[in-house]
């Protein structure tokens, strides 16, 4: 008989810096970070995701990166391709380098090139359809070069006008299959007429980012409310403490570049 070997998905991880403190804000005045705890909530993190399937593949930190735990910004990783993105902050650009050198034994690679900005934590892919924040660090320039490199594998790309949060998935991520969590003062319900959604908790705005795996949701710990309400939704939910991240304007689908190999 036949033994096939299981494929394990891939989580492609990143140390945290010494430096993380010295991130980049956009929307949050800065907090003191502890980067002790900053990395044992990493590690808690790294469990999870190894627990629910995932081959872990950390890369070393990078000291002089401070916000380059945040891997998902760094590219985009479809079935096809891997998308190298242009970071809207200049002192991001240089992640991209490492990430490219690890996603090259997997997927063949394209590149946003300037004057084109893209972060990865603006693209939420579901199915076929790419929808794209047009926020403070993705430009129409950086949207347009995404739509033309997926249009010949059949992808469409859907702008998505946001405003008060760093990223779309700030403000709306996916929890099944056609199942969307969402903060509708953020982003704007009507772009996503076709899905269920289900409104975050009034009082904790940052709680829409949340991470899918198979059919578990991983969320974040500090958001108790909304987590109640898709529990009550009949959703499986591990919890993981991400606060330090959060200070950073990070979350749980920042940290980590999932893909089938």
């Amino acid at each position: 008989m036949k033994n096939d070997k299981l494929i394990m998905p891939i989580a492609i991880t990143r140390e945290v810096s010494p430096n993380m403190y010295l991130c980049e804000l956009t929307h949050l005045a800065r907090e003191p970070i502890d980067s002790a705890i900053a990395k044992d909530q990493h590690s808690q993190y790294e469990r999870c995701l190894s627990e629910l399937g995932c081959d872990i593949q950390r890369l070393p930190a990078e000291a002089d990166l401070p916000d380059s735990v945040f891997v998902e910004d760094a590219a985009i990783v479809l079935d096809e391709i891997a998308i190298i993105t242009r970071p809207g902050a200049q002192s991001r650009r240089p992640e991209t380098q490492s990430i490219a050198k690890a996603l090259e034994p997997y997927r063949s690679l394209e590149y946003i090139t300037a004057p084109g900005t893209l972060d990865g934590g603006d693209v939420l892919r579901i199915d076929k359809t790419i929808f794209v924040g047009n926020s403070t660090r993705s430009n129409q320039g950086g949207i347009e070069q995404l739509e033309d490199i997926v249009a010949k594998l059949g992808y469409s790309v859907e702008t998505v006008e946001m405003g008060d949060c760093l990223h779309l998935k700030s403000a709306v991520t996916q929890v099944a299959e056609n199942t969307l969590l969402i903060n509708q003062q953020w982003v704007e319900a009507a772009a996503f007429e076709d899905f269920n959604l289900i409104e975050i908790e009034p009082a904790e705005p940052f709680a829409a980012n949340a991470l899918l795996l198979g059919e578990v949701v991983v969320f974040p710990s500090s958001y108790p409310n909304t987590q109640k309400r898709l529990q009550d939704n009949g959703f499986e939910i591990r919890l993981v403490d991400v606060a330090e991240f959060a200070k950073a304007e990070g979350g749980v689908t920042c940290c980590s570049l999932i893909f089938e190999p």
